[in-house]
């Protein structure tokens, strides 16, 4: 799995111009799943992003993380982030899930963000179309992949 972790003052997710899912401050996901990825990458990558100290402490450093925070996530699926750009100007995403198998482990992913985190996590669609807007807090933006816990 690939995360792209950005940390928002507020961000929402529209489709056909509907917001489906917003937070307020927290954290946005763009999640990308490949198909060797399991349980196990859901259950390292949710303490991962619950757990980072990314957010300013009263002395105005980054020490704080999500859950102490009071921080919410806004999780979408994009399998864009398993883009291979080696060949030619068309990207291949071979390595990105098909939604059989991606589906769940997005879904798995959500449920345990939310039983950690203890609160409802906002998502888009899996699949859909989707208008995503942000403001960044910092900036601050982290990219994680599974396949480097090691």
């Amino acid at each position: 799995m690939i995360a792209v972790l950005q940390r928002v003052i507020e961000a929402s997710v529209k489709i056909e111009g509907v917001i489906v899912g917003s937070i307020d401050k927290g954290i946005l996901v763009l999640l990308g799943i490949e198909e060797s990825d399991n349980l196990e990458d859901i259950d390292w990558l949710v303490k991962k992003i619950i757990n980072l100290r990314i957010f300013n402490d009263e002395n105005d450093v980054m020490n704080i993380n999500l859950i102490d925070e009071g921080g919410n996530l806004l999780v979408i699926s994009q399998f864009t982030l398993h883009a291979s750009t080696k060949k030619g100007n068309r990207p291949s995403y071979i390595k990105a899930a098909k939604p059989e198998i991606a589906i769940p482990l997005y879904e798995q992913f959500v449920t345990v963000a939310e039983s950690h985190l203890g609160k409802t996590i906002q998502t888009g669609k899996f699949g859909a179309d989707m208008k995503v807007s942000l403001v960044n807090d910092g900036p601050v933006t982290i990219i994680i992949d599974t396949k480097d816990k090691k």
